[in-house]
């Protein structure tokens, strides 16, 4: 039975946004290296050949994992999401107990993390444990990095 992957209308957009550039310019940049590696000749001891069909390869893979991505899709409604407990497609503003830091953290499906913008997975560490928690709640977290001590200040839906 294949996985449902979960996302936000923004993480279908992105996605649909890579696959629309791998499948035009990326693979007509690739084609035109392959054609400027063979005209160099021998193709046993051709290294820009060689990286060219390297290149190739994980485009067409890339292509291939969105596709198989967009056909097993759940997409979050941020309208019908409640804000009375973290859940996946919320918002959620914790102060770091141990740190005293107020973080902003987005909870999303696995295929949208970017820890630059705090967006992390329902399936991590934090995330798994703030699911479920309501505002004035504390919760600790056991992560690879340590135990982590978080105060739910804020739950709001995902823009």
């Amino acid at each position: 039975m294949t996985k449902k992957t979960v996302l936000t209308s923004e993480g279908l957009k992105n996605l649909e946004a890579e696959l629309e550039e791998l499948k035009g310019v990326k693979r007509r940049e690739v084609a035109e290296k392959i054609k400027i590696a063979l005209g160099y000749g021998d193709l046993s001891e051709n290294s820009e050949y060689d990286e060219a069909k390297n290149e190739q390869g994980l485009i067409e893979a890339r292509i291939a994992e969105i596709e198989a991505i967009l056909k097993n899709v759940t997409l979050i409604d941020s309208d019908n999401i409640s804000t009375e407990h973290v859940q996946l497609g919320t918002t959620v503003k914790v102060k770091d107990i141990e740190e005293d830091e107020i973080l902003d953290l987005s909870i999303v499906g696995s295929k949208e993390v970017d820890m630059a913008q705090w967006k992390i997975s329902d399936e991590s560490p934090i995330g798994k444990a703030l699911i479920g928690h309501c505002v004035g709640e504390t919760v600790e977290v056991e992560a690879p990095a340590g135990v982590f001590k978080f105060e739910i200040l804020e739950i709001g839906r995902l823009a």
